[in-house]
């Protein structure tokens, strides 16, 4: 059985969030959305709850933090091409994300944007070659990287 990963994420419009986590191709599923919460599906294996605030409460006795003013967690998606990270990151700044900082090492690139939350996002992609951890392959297909 293959594992799901569940982000939750507290938001202070849910039908702004439904709006803007659909706008880019993620669909939202009726079975487990309602007026607290919607269900995001990304992938066959992973998904976003995005929570009215009170219904966030219900979880956790901790308050619910200001994602525009401090940083605990950056959600990251990979895709398959280069190309699609620009896609997927100019859809959500048109549907009202804010830009965040990119990241371009050759075998490695990524954009980040923050959603209207301001819940942290990044999209990325790494050559395969990369991922099989074999740094001198790496190193003869894009040379030396620097890394900032």
């Amino acid at each position: 059985m293959a594992t799901n990963v569940f982000i939750n994420l507290p938001v202070s419009d849910l039908a702004r969030s439904k709006r803007f986590y659909t706008s880019f191709g993620w669909t939202l599923d009726p079975n487990f959305s309602n007026d607290d919460a919607g269900a995001v599906t990304i992938s066959d294996t992973i998904h976003l709850m995005i929570l009215t605030h009170s219904h966030w409460a219900q979880f956790t006795d901790k308050q619910v933090a200001d994602a525009t003013t401090t940083s605990a967690v950056i959600n990251a998606i990979s895709v398959e091409e280069p190309r699609q990270i620009d896609t997927m990151v100019d859809q959500a700044i048109t549907a009202g994300a804010t830009e965040g900082k990119a990241q371009e090492f050759g075998f490695m690139r990524s954009r980040t944007f923050a959603d209207p939350d301001g819940h942290t996002w990044e999209i990325m992609w790494m050559d395969p070659i990369a991922r099989t951890g074999d740094w001198a392959a790496v190193q003869a297909k894009y040379g030396e990287q620097q890394f900032a």
